[in-house]
């Protein structure tokens, strides 16, 4: 039996299902517009209704379609069954499911909404991730920070570690400085609750 520590992918989704569990269906969310049963809807469809996927790339009638499932999805599940589906996440035959493409597309998802969750609530506090999971997350930045619009250069740096990546070249040059989890969160647009450091030259 191995003793091998879960992937942040599946604990992250643990502690948001337990956080979900605790506040209920109504809270508030980073997500504009969203609250917690929207945001769980959301996880759930991601994981199970591949046919969605377009949706949230595309718009359009892509866009449309994946909105009425979220909808019904949502009208029609219990919010206790709705976090049973999230919390098991994937059925197994779907390649999501799998270790090495789940820690790929689900690491910064599950993190990132945890985190949009805990921080619309009042009085919420930063977590202290350890190492490990920092770097993971270190990891996932560069990607999430290269779909974000942004003039001239951008560059990355981990104060925890002193360690920095440059994602794009170019004047000016702006630094973002923070943990990983705090670059996360600003690189998914999280800016209002993002502990970082922005400086540009």
């Amino acid at each position: 039996m191995s003793d091998s520590p879960a992937p942040l992918s599946r604990t992250e989704r643990a502690a948001l299902a337990d956080l979900l569990t605790e506040l209920g269906p109504d809270r508030p969310t980073c997500c504009e517009g969203w609250t917690t049963a929207d945001l769980a809807t959301h996880l759930v469809i991601r994981d199970r209704r591949p046919d969605t996927a377009p949706g949230a790339v595309l718009g359009g009638p892509f866009g449309r379609w994946t909105e009425r499932v979220a909808a019904r999805t949502k009208l029609e599940t219990p919010w206790p069954e709705l976090l049973e589906k999230l919390r098991s996440g994937p059925p197994a035959l779907l390649p999501t499911a799998w270790g090495p493409v789940d820690a790929v597309l689900n690491t910064a998802e599950m993190t990132v909404h945890h985190e949009d969750v805990r921080r619309a609530q009042p009085d919420w506090t930063p977590r202290a991730l350890p190492r490990s999971a920092q770097d993971v997350l270190w990891g996932q930045v560069g990607f999430m920070a290269r779909t974000r619009s942004h003039e001239g250069g951008l560059e990355l740096r981990r104060s925890d570690t002193g360690a920095s990546r440059t994602v794009r070249s170019g004047q000016p040059l702006t630094t973002v400085t923070g943990e990983p989890l705090e670059l996360l969160l600003w690189a998914g647009g999280r800016d209002a609750v993002a502990r970082v450091e922005v400086t540009r030259a």
